[in-house]
């Protein structure tokens, strides 16, 4: 299913008369509005030199984690992993920090330049346990593609 949306992204990601940020802010609109179950898709990004995490372009309802430190939550944790995780459960973590009540399920992929781990896109589901392992390879393709243009 997803697969299907793999040529949208490239054509998001290839508009080089629009910025960076205004090219993954309507990546970030166009993978929710059509994966049903993909309810907040959000960037951040490595904070400088800092051991934290900003947030950068997203679409959904705002959240008060603009700054999140390495090792917090979810998102920090991947920071620190370096790994994907997919969390079908999030009142089952220990380690979550809650964006909304309504938030199910979430799933974290590190965004890589150079080897390097300079952020991630993050996922937020209000549907419980949805997210595959097409999600985690389809993300991994999102997250290469942004990678070229940053």
């Amino acid at each position: 299913m997803l697969d299907r949306l793999k040529s949208g992204v490239e054509t998001i990601l290839s508009q080089k008369e629009l910025t960076v940020d205004d090219r993954l802010q309507n990546l970030c609109e166009y993978l929710k509005a059509e994966v049903p179950y993909y309810d907040w898709v959000g960037f951040y990004f490595r904070n400088g030199e800092k051991e934290e995490l900003k947030l950068g372009p997203y679409a959904g309802a705002p959240t008060d984690h603009t700054l999140i430190p390495f090792g917090k939550g979810i998102c920090g944790q991947v920071a620190v992993s370096n790994a994907n995780f997919v969390v079908p459960d999030v009142t089952a973590q220990d380690n979550y920090i809650a964006c909304s009540l309504t938030v199910k399920s979430e799933i974290v992929i590190p965004l890589f330049v150079e080897g390097k781990n300079i952020g991630q896109i993050d996922i937020d589901s209000e549907t419980p346990d949805p997210f595959t392992e097409e999600d985690e390879r389809f993300l991994e393709f999102v997250n290469a593609g942004v990678a070229r243009i940053l």
